[in-house]
Formats: structure tokens, C-alpha cells, sequence
């Protein structure tokens, strides 16, 4: 059986930045995903599908657009499909918090709260980009954004308030997720020149914004915030947990196998 070649990607910051923001969506949107004909109640099942759809929409979307731009820099450039499919782990610039294992549901609501937060909160900045083709996938996602925000919030106030189980669930999964945050706003050369460009924000811009938001939804919930720590995750540098490998390999198979193959 033929296997695909695998791609290398240009190490342009505009091209890295983009990635960052693409395979974040796309890699939660897989993780999310995962939860399909497993959610607790047959509308939840319905609702985090559609998020793990919209998520892959956005990652689309930029991913073109990293694409695009990688083919003005380098002597071609890569589709979509190419960009999700034929990298190596290494290659990818997804923060490590969207490749966890899917977890408990409230493991997952935690998460998209978090996520959601971000994501509506950078989509927001990235509205202003001087790239249009950018600016024009913002503008569908933020409302997407808010979306997911509304509904994990909803969840995580209806879970934190509910039973004992129920909140210590919560409490547990902030305490799993809580330290991966710092990555979200580690700020690099990358973000330098994206900022430099008009392209799009430093990450690290928004995160007071970040913390003041859900500092309001804890609260809600009547949840304290874990105390922070020095832990500081790297998979926007490319070095993953050990759970990306298994995400890619469920992920990459069939292009993998069938090469260029089409429907």
C-alpha cells in the first residue's frame, strides 16, 4: 500500500501563526468530536457535534489561508487538506491543551469554557487583521465563539450547582486543566511579527481579558480558580504530550493509506 509523503512547512512567522490558531480548532475539534453518540443526553450529543463542526470550519478557514500565503513565500504552497493530514507531530502548533483525552463530560465543559473564552476573545482582535481573508473568517467564527461560550458556561454553572458529584467533577477537571492555560498567552517572535504585520494579535494580549471572563463565570458557578504554577506546556513549539501521536493517528489514516484519494 502506498503511504503519503509527508509535508514540511514554511517557518514564516505569518505561516506559523496561522497554524497556531488552525490546529488548535481543529485538534479540539477532533478531541470534541469524540463525543459523538456519547453525551449524556441525546441533545448534548447533537450540540457538542455542531461545535466540533464549527471548530473544523474555522480551522478550514485558515488553514487555506496559511496555505495561501506559505505559496507566495516558498516555491508552492499546501491546501487544507494537505496541512491537516500530511505533517508530522512535530509540525503541528496546536496548544497542548486541545489534544487531552476527551475525559469526563465535565472534563469537556470545562474545557470548552476555557477554549470558548479564548477563541471569542481572539477572533474578536483578529476582525481588525489587515489580512482580509483572515478578517472575513473572524467574522463567522466570533459568533460561533460566543456560541460555544453560552453553552459550556450554561453546563458548567448547571454541573458546579447541581450534585456533589457533579461539582467535585468540575473542581477536578479545573484542577486537571487549569495550569495548561499559561501557554494560551506565552507570547514569542511569532506572535512579535504578527502583531508587526497587522495579521493578528499577541496571544498574550488577551489574557487579562481572559481571566477577568472567567474569573465572572467561576463565580457564577461558585468556583475558585486554581492557584497558578511555573508548569508551562510547548505545543505551540511542536513538542506535544504524549496524546498527540494517538489524535494523529486516527486523524491522519486515511489520507495516510489512500493517498490523494477522493469521493
Amino acid at each position: 500500500m502506498t503511504q503519503a509523503t509527508s509535508i514540511r512547512v514554511s517557518s514564516d512567522p505569518q505561516v506559523q501563526y496561522l497554524l497556531r490558531v488552525g490546529d488548535t480548532a481543529l485538534i479540539l475539534a477532533q478531541r470534541v468530536a469524540e463525543w459523538t453518540g456519547h453525551a449524556p443526553v441525546l441533545e448534548e450529543d447533537i450540540a457538542l457535534a455542531n461545535i466540533g463542526l464549527d471548530l473544523l470550519g474555522q480551522a478550514r478557514g485558515v488553514l487555506t489561508r496559511a496555505g495561501e500565503i506559505e505559496a507566495t513565500i516558498e516555491s508552492e504552497g499546501h491546501d487544507e487538506d494537505q496541512l491537516a493530514f500530511l505533517r508530522e507531530e512535530r509540525d503541528y502548533r496546536n496548544a497542548t491543551i486541545a489534544e487531552l483525552p476527551r475525559g469526563d463530560f465535565a472534563f469537556t465543559v470545562v474545557r470548552n469554557t476555557m477554549m470558548a473564552t479564548f477563541f471569542k476573545l481572539l477572533w474578536t482582535r483578529l476582525l481588525q487583521s489587515t489580512d482580509a481573508e483572515l478578517a472575513a473568517v473572524a467574522g463567522k467564527a466570533v459568533k460561533e465563539a460566543r456560541y460555544h461560550q453560552q453553552h459550556s458556561v450554561d453546563w458548567l454553572v448547571r454541573l458546579a450547582l447541581g450534585t456533589d458529584e457533579s461539582k467535585q467533577r468540575v473542581v477536578n477537571a479545573l484542577g486537571d486543566l487549569w495550569r495548561f492555560n499559561a501557554e494560551l498567552f506565552a507570547s514569542d517572535a511569532v506572535d512579535e511579527a504578527a502583531v508587526l504585520s497587522g495579521l493578528g494579535p499577541r496571544w498574550g494580549d488577551l489574557k487579562d481579558e481572559w481571566f477577568g471572563e472567567m474569573s465572572q463565570i467561576l463565580a457564577a458557578a461558585q468556583l475558585e480558580a486554581p492557584a497558578s504554577t511555573p508548569f508551562l506546556s510547548t505545543g505551540k513549539q511542536g513538542t506535544h504530550s504524549e496524546h498527540m501521536g494517538f489524535i494523529l493517528a486516527e486523524l491522519q489514516y486515511l489520507q495516510r493509506a489512500y493517498p490523494g484519494g477522493t469521493w
